[in-house]
């Protein structure tokens, strides 16, 4: 495997970690305001 490639591999996983924590961080906020509205009303 040449350097490129592996570059290329760890930055897929990089990104693939970032979007996961994006993605979780997007569904918190989603479900605590889902939450906040099933609790509180509008």
């Amino acid at each position: 495997m040449t350097a490129m490639a592996r570059s290329t591999e760890e930055q897929r996983k990089a990104n693939r970690r970032l979007a996961w924590t994006l993605a979780s961080a997007a569904l918190v906020f989603g479900l605590g305001f889902v939450a906040k509205v099933v609790l509180f009303g509008r």
